[in-house]
């Protein structure tokens, strides 16, 4: 369990984005869930989540487009109103997200990597978090350089180093 994740990373759109994209999420999540919402009941059929994910762009594979449906329909109604929406949508973004922080991370990593060996120097990382947070004391930086360098190589690899700004293994 690592107790010092560098990028906390919410699971729903309206933790993880800035507070103008939120706003703009949201409006683009009320505006195709109105537009499927024919009769203003405020809920739409299930069956049509998929075609607005489509519109949307939103990449999906069926099946677990129907188990989440079935997550979130929390009243089995067989009908999304649109906050069951908005939590049924945010898992795909958030998905699209985790792969795209995967990817700048990943650059990010390449970027200390400075000689293409796989990994960078202990010392190189206690400059990165202490560039993160200038408040970190010494103490607390050794203790978090010992947390992330799991095999106490003196090194941090790819995978420690996405370890270390996620919080996930």
């Amino acid at each position: 369990m690592k107790k010092y994740p560098l990028c906390s990373f919410a699971k729903s759109p309206l933790t993880c984005c800035k507070d103008a994209d939120i706003d703009q999420l949201f409006a683009v999540l009320r505006k195709a869930f109105e537009a499927f919402d024919s009769q203003k009941s405020g809920s739409i059929p299930c069956d049509m989540v998929a075609d607005i994910l489509r519109l949307m762009g939103q990449p999906f594979d069926k099946k677990i487009l129907e188990e989440l449906i079935e997550e979130v329909d929390a009243d089995k109604s067989g009908r999304l109103e649109f906050e069951e929406f908005v939590t049924l949508a945010a898992k795909f973004i958030v998905e699209e997200d985790d792969e795209a922080m995967q990817k700048e991370l990943k650059e990010a990593f390449r970027l200390y990597d400075k000689e293409g060996n796989g990994y960078i120097p202990t010392t190189c990382l206690r400059e990165i978090l202490r560039e993160l947070d200038d408040q970190l004391t010494d103490r607390e930086l050794d203790m978090m350089i010992e947390e992330i360098d799991t095999d106490g190589s003196g090194t941090v690899d790819f995978d420690e180093f996405m370890e270390m700004m996620t919080g996930e293994v």
